[in-house]
């Protein structure tokens, strides 16, 4: 077998001869004992594919979209549980699921590492909390819950699709308008939940009832929401695609789907919540 230029082949400890057409084995060494291989093999060894992501314990696409879907799976599974399993403890289910899963929202946002154990149990509670939600509202506007998935699945299909093409990307200037929004919304948040709790608003609603043109200001600022729950996808699939481009860790899937987790959670209460405002005020 003619030697190549390899240095590492070439050396003493690495050197074959041929007999008969088939490459002995040293008598020592890690290839000691082995049957020798025939030139068929050795070619077949030779143009066999070199290990890819998932054999070198790297992050894949396929990795995320499994996890995505086991934690999508623990969500409809605390889903049911206020639907099938204790149907008449819907307030205090959801109560538990929306604490519950905020407070291991953000220990698993602040973890260094993932642990699934500790995302797959925010999923359950999460799922406990869409549930529950989804039964009161849906017993006051017939299907209301069916057009939140829908609505769901479209917004994240098209957010997929605008990221694909590269239309819509995750630039710094885009970025820095997402923070300054969220911040705003968030603020605003806090502000309708005291005004509600403190009874300075009679709407069910809080300030989102209130009308500015015949519109309820909760739909205008629903369809902010959404907008930065879009473009929160568009973050997180960008964070997946660097992801898996420089090689990270296959366990990061994990925390790649606790993101997209938390972001179509937060996308279903915003739809879920303009439907039931317009079929309210329709009414």
């Amino acid at each position: 077998m003619a030697q190549g230029g390899n240095p590492v082949f070439n050396g003493k400890n690495f050197r074959s001869q041929t007999r008969g057409g088939a490459a002995t084995v040293p008598a020592s060494g890690p290839f000691a004992g082995q049957d020798p291989m025939s030139p068929q093999q050795l070619q077949d060894l030779y143009a066999a594919p070199s290990a890819g992501p998932a054999q070198t314990g790297r992050m894949t696409y396929d990795d995320v979209i499994m996890k995505t879907l086991g934690c999508l799976a623990v969500v409809l599974l605390g889903a049911a549980i206020p639907v099938f399993v204790l149907p008449g403890a819907a307030g205090l289910l959801m109560i538990v699921g929306a604490l519950g899963g905020f407070a291991l929202g953000l220990v698993n946002s602040f973890k260094r590492e993932p642990v699934p154990a500790l995302i797959l149990g925010y999923a359950l509670l999460e799922g406990m909390f869409l549930g529950a939600l989804t039964q009161v509202l849906d017993a006051m506007y017939p299907g209301i819950g069916l057009q939140a998935v829908l609505g769901t699945l479209a917004v994240f299909a098209v957010t997929l699709v605008l990221f694909k093409s590269g239309k819509v990307r995750a630039t710094p200037k885009a970025m820095r308008f997402f923070m300054i929004a969220m911040i705003g919304y968030l603020v605003f948040s806090l502000m309708n939940m005291g005004l509600m709790i403190f009874g300075v608003v009679d709407d069910p609603w809080g300030v989102r009832g209130v009308e500015i043109a015949g519109i309820p200001l909760g739909v205008i600022i629903g369809l902010l929401a959404v907008g930065l729950a879009a473009f929160s996808l568009i973050m997180d699939f960008t964070s997946i695609e660097q992801g898996v481009k420089a090689g990270a860790p296959q366990r990061y899937s994990w925390t790649a789907a606790f993101g997209l987790t938390v972001t179509l959670v937060w996308l279903y209460v915003e739809i879920i919540r303009i439907l039931a405002i317009l079929r309210a005020t329709a009414e």
